[in-house]
């Protein structure tokens, strides 16, 4: 398994981790000290904002889980993973494109785009 197929599954694991001590850990262990996550819904600065990032996506999307949707590829310390968000053994209802960007063995920025753009969906801390 090569660093970037590491990457892309913590990744994906840490968006799927329910309990919430336990996904703290996996964005502590996964993303840099200065690292910052974006999409078209939020930016989040610091692994609090993304831990927080990810909590909301998880309760504005209950049941549904991220998978990848094709190999990772990537070359010196940048990498695309496609991934999906979809029922357990369903059809996908949101495609992703994340481009990491690395250091070392960590996550130090990722950019993210969605299709379709969930645009019933508020940004952290926006209040809904």
């Amino acid at each position: 398994m090569s660093g970037f197929d590491d990457l892309a599954r913590r990744y994906l694991a840490s968006w799927n981790e329910r309990d919430p001590a336990r996904r703290r850990a996996l964005v502590a262990e996964l993303w840099t000290d200065d690292a910052g996550y974006v999409d078209p819904i939020v930016a989040a600065e610091g692994r609090d904002a993304i831990e927080d990032a990810v909590a909301t996506a998880q309760r504005q999307f209950p049941g549904l889980v991220y998978r990848p949707a094709g190999e990772v590829d990537g070359h010196h310390d940048v990498a695309r993973l496609a991934w999906e968000l979809a029922p357990a053994g369903g059809p996908p209802v949101i495609l992703g494109l994340a481009v990491m960007v690395t250091e070392r063995t960590r996550l130090r920025r990722v950019h993210c785009f969605l299709d379709p753009v969930p645009v019933h969906i508020s940004a952290p801390g926006a209040g809904s």
